[in-house]
């Protein structure tokens, strides 16, 4: 969300390339908090890693870029070797309007 301005539809164009991940955080991270009493109870080493690894893995599923653009989240998923083209139609098609009042800093929360 930081990177789109906070909002998915505040930016004059939204693309990620197709290893591109959505989540409001890392998806490590969102597991270890999001699971911990889950994860905590789980006596055994090994099979709390698989828990965390099968936990990540269904947030990876859910967060991929084509999933994000399947909800019209962003506007495409596009080859990385197109990325330069894109970006430069993306601007091409910009009537500028001036600077842009009130646009200071985003909080995301």
């Amino acid at each position: 969300m930081a990177m789109m301005g906070g909002s998915t539809r505040a930016p004059l164009a939204t693309a990620a390339w197709p290893s591109g991940e959505f989540g409001g955080m890392g998806l490590e991270g969102a597991v270890r908090l999001g699971y911990r009493r889950e994860l905590e109870a789980i006596p055994d080493p090994g099979e709390r890693a698989s828990a965390f690894e099968a936990r990540v893995a269904e947030l990876h599923e859910h967060g991929k870029a084509v999933n994000a653009a399947a909800a019209l989240e962003i506007d495409a998923v596009i080859d990385p070797a197109e990325s330069r083209e894109w970006i430069l139609t993306a601007l091409d098609a910009h009537e500028d309007t001036g600077p842009r009042e009130g646009r200071g800093f985003v909080d995301t929360w």
